[in-house]
C-alpha cells in the first residue's frame, strides 16, 4: 500500500502578515521567491577552458577531438557592453547585471544582447502558448534570486516554461544556436544559489509545468514523472518543503531519512530522461531494479547541479507505508547524545529507526523563546527520533533506545503512544528553522550544512559553537546526526554582518574538510560551496569533472559558473579564501 503526501502548497504571506503568522504560512507553502541579492562578482570559467581542454587531450586522447571542436566553437566574438533586460529592483537589493561586470574573453563565448532578443524571439514562436515565455522584469529578478541565500545572483534574460521534453529540445537548440546559458529552475528551494542568472544573459528554464506522474506500476513500487513533479506517494527521500524531482536529482538530495533510507545517490532513482546539450533525448537505463549493463548513467547526472543536461523526467523507486512514533531524550552534551545515538544503530534496533535528529541547546533555546510549538522542553542538547515498524517492533525499539540513552547520560526521555503525541513531540524538529528566526526580532538566517564521519559530529560541533560564540554570532545547530551531517543556522541582522557570516560558514566548511568531511551533505554546491571542491576532491578529481563537463556541453551553456571550481594554473594556488 502506498499513501499520497505531496506538497504543493503556492500560497505566500505578504509583508503586512505578522512575523509569526508569515512563519507558519511559510511552513505551509512552497516557498516564494524574492529578489533579495547583493553585488556580483562573478567567477567565469572561460578564459581556463581552453587550458583544461588541452590539460584532457594531454591526458585521455579519447577527448582530442572534443577539446579541437570545443576551442572552434568557443572563439571570441564581439560583445557589446549593454545589460540583458535590466528591470526595477526591490527596495534595499543589488542584482547585478551586464554592465556591472568588467568585459573580458570569457564572456565573449555568449551570446551578444543583440543575440539574446533573436533567441527569445524563436522561443515565442517555437512555445507560443500563453505565459510560456516571460521577459517582465520583475519576474527576471525574482526567477534569478532568492531570499533564502546571500550569494551574489544576476536576474535573466527570458523565463520560459516548457510541457513536454520535447519543447525543452526546442529551448536546448535555440540556445545552442545562439550560445545562451541555460539555467534549469523549479522548487526554488536552493541554498546555495543554484538558480541564479548568468550576467551576460541567460534562459531560466522553468519546469514547474512539468509536474505529471506518467505511470505508476504498484506492483513494482516504483513510478515515472515529471521532473517538476513534488514528491509523490512515498518516496522516503524528504528534502526541505517544495522540492522537486529535477532538484532533488541535480542536488543529490537527502534528509531526515536517510539513516534508514539513505540519499538520492542511492538507487531511488533508477533512470532518467535527459535533453543533452547537443539537443538528443537519452534514457540512462530501462526500469529493471538492478543491472550490471556498462557505466550507471544515472549516477552521472545525479549531483550535477543542471549543468550537463536537462532532466525531464525520472523512474522512482517507492517504499511501503510503515507505521511510525516519535521519541525524544536529552542529553549534557553533544558528545553523550552522538555516542547513544553509534550504539542504537549497531544494535537490531538499528533498521527500526527511519531518523534521528540533533537539536542543540540554543535550539532548544529559541524555540522556546519564538511560542511556535505547543509545549516547550528543558533547554538541553536533544534527540528525537522516528522509529517505523509493525506495533511490536516500535515498542520493542523505543525500549531499547530507552535503555541506551540512558547508559549514556539522558535524563529526559519521552514515547509518543499515540499519532497526536507524536504529532506534538515532533513539532520542534518540524519548526526548527523558523523557531530560529523568531527568535530575535527582524533576523535574517545564513542556512548552511555540512557532514563529517559520525564519530568526529561532536568534535565539529564544539569547534563550531566556540568560533560562533567568540565570533559573536548567534547561531542554532540541528543536524541528522545517524549520517554525521548538521545545519548551522547564523542569524545577523545588518548588512555590515553579512561579512563575518560569511567567514564563519567558510572556516565551518575547511573545518569538515579536515575532518575527513565533505562541504555539503545535502544542498549541493552551486555558487556559494563551489570554491571548496579542491580542497576536498582534489585538483585531478576536479580537473575529471571539467574534463567530462567539457566534453558533454563543450560550449558551457548548461548552468555555467556552478558547481565546478576555477583550476590552479601551473604553480599558482586556486582561487578562493584560505
Amino acid at each position: 500500500m502506498y499513501a499520497g503526501s505531496v506538497v504543493n502548497g503556492t500560497a505566500a504571506a505578504t509583508r503586512q502578515v505578522s512575523r509569526r503568522a508569515s512563519s507558519r504560512l511559510w511552513l505551509q507553502a512552497v516557498p516564494r521567491r524574492r529578489a533579495t541579492t547583493s553585488a556580483h562578482t562573478h567567477l567565469s570559467p572561460g578564459e581556463r577552458l581552453s587550458e583544461r581542454a588541452q590539460r584532457a587531450a594531454l591526458g585521455a586522447g579519447l577527448l582530442v577531438a572534443t577539446s579541437a571542436v570545443y576551442y572552434h566553437l568557443s572563439r571570441p566574438i564581439h560583445l557589446d557592453g549593454e545589460a540583458a533586460f535590466d528591470g526595477p529592483r526591490p527596495k534595499g537589493s543589488k542584482v547585478t547585471t551586464h554592465e556591472d561586470v568588467p568585459l573580458s574573453p570569457a564572456h565573449s563565448k555568449y551570446a551578444t544582447k543583440v543575440e539574446v532578443k533573436k533567441a527569445i524571439e524563436e522561443l515565442k514562436k517555437a512555445l507560443p502558448h500563453e505565459g510560456a515565455v516571460v521577459v517582465d522584469p520583475h519576474v527576471l529578478e525574482m526567477y534569478g534570486s532568492s531570499d533564502k541565500s546571500y550569494h551574489p545572483a544576476s536576474p535573466h534574460s527570458v523565463v520560459v516554461r516548457p510541457a513536454s521534453t520535447e519543447e525543452v529540445v526546442a529551448i536546448v537548440n535555440i540556445a545552442r544556436k545562439y550560445r545562451v546559458p541555460i539555467v534549469p529552475y523549479s522548487g526554488a528551494t536552493s541554498l546555495e544559489g543554484h538558480f541564479s542568472g548568468y550576467p551576460s544573459g541567460s534562459i531560466c528554464l522553468d519546469m514547474s509545468a512539468m509536474n505529471k506522474i506518467l505511470e505508476i506500476h504498484e506492483d513494482d513500487s516504483d513510478l515515472i514523472c515529471q521532473a517538476g513533479k513534488g514528491i509523490p506517494l512515498f518516496f522516503p527521500l524528504d528534502p526541505g518543503p517544495g522540492a522537486t524531482i529535477g532538484g532533488m536529482i541535480g542536488t543529490g538530495c537527502s534528509g531526515t531519512n536517510a539513516v534508514r533510507y539513505g540519499t538520492a545517490r542511492g538507487e531511488w532513482f533508477l533512470n532518467v530522461t535527459v535533453v543533452l546539450p547537443n539537443g538528443k533525448v537519452i534514457k540512462t537505463r530501462r526500469r529493471a531494479r538492478k543491472s550490471s549493463a556498462g557505466i550507471d548513467m544515472t549516477k552521472l547526472f545525479i549531483g550535477a547541479e543542471g549543468t550537463l543536461g536537462i532532466i525531464t523526467e525520472a523512474t522512482l523507486r517507492l517504499a511501503p507505508v510503515i507505521p511510525t512514533k516519535v521519541a525524544m531524550a536529552q542529553f549534557p552534551d553533544v558528545e553523550h547524545a552522538v555516542s547513544a545515538v553509534q550504539e542504537i544503530l549497531n544494535t537490531p534496533a538499528g533498521p527500526h529507526i527511519q531518523c534521528v535528529e540533533l537539536l542543540d541547546d540554543r535550539m532548544m533555546a529559541a524555540i522556546d523563546e519564538a511560542g511556535l510549538v505547543s509545549e516547550t522542553l528543558p533547554i538541553r542538547d536533544t534527540l528525537f527520533f522516528k522509529i517505523q515498524g509493525d506495533p511490536a517492533a516500535i515498542e520493542s525499539t523505543a525500549r531499547t533506545v530507552q535503555q541506551i540513552v540512558s547508559n549514556h547520560g539522558s535524563s529526559n526521555f519521552k514515547f509518543a503512544k499515540t499519532d497526536d503525541e507524536a504529532e506534538e513531540l515532533w513539532e520542534s524538529r518540524k519548526y526548527a528553522l523558523m523557531s530560529t528566526i523568531e527568535s530575535q526580532e527582524d533576523a535574517r538566517c545564513w542556512t548552511t550544512d555540512v557532514c563529517v564521519p559520525v564519530s568526529r559530529l561532536p568534535q565539529l560541533v564544539y569547534e563550531t559553537k566556540k568560533d560562533l560564540a567568540q565570533s559573536k554570532l548567534a547561531s542554532t545547530i540541528v543536524g541528522h546526526v545517524g549520517d554525521g551531517n548538521f545545519h548551522a543556522f547564523i542569524l545577523f541582522k545588518k548588512d555590515s554582518e553579512l561579512q563575518a557570516v560569511s567567514d564563519a560558514v567558510h572556516r565551518l566548511v575547511h573545518r569538515a574538510i579536515d575532518l575527513d568531511g565533505t562541504c555539503t551533505g545535502e544542498h549541493g554546491v552551486g555558487v556559494g560551496k563551489k570554491e571548496y571542491l579542491i580542497a576536498e576532491l582534489g585538483e585531478d578529481t576536479v580537473e575529471l569533472m571539467w574534463t567530462i563537463k567539457n566534453a558533454i556541453d563543450p560550449l558551457d551553456i548548461m548552468n555555467p559558473g556552478k558547481l565546478y571550481p576555477d583550476l590552479p594554473h601551473d604553480g599558482e594556488p586556486s582561487k578562493g579564501r584560505h
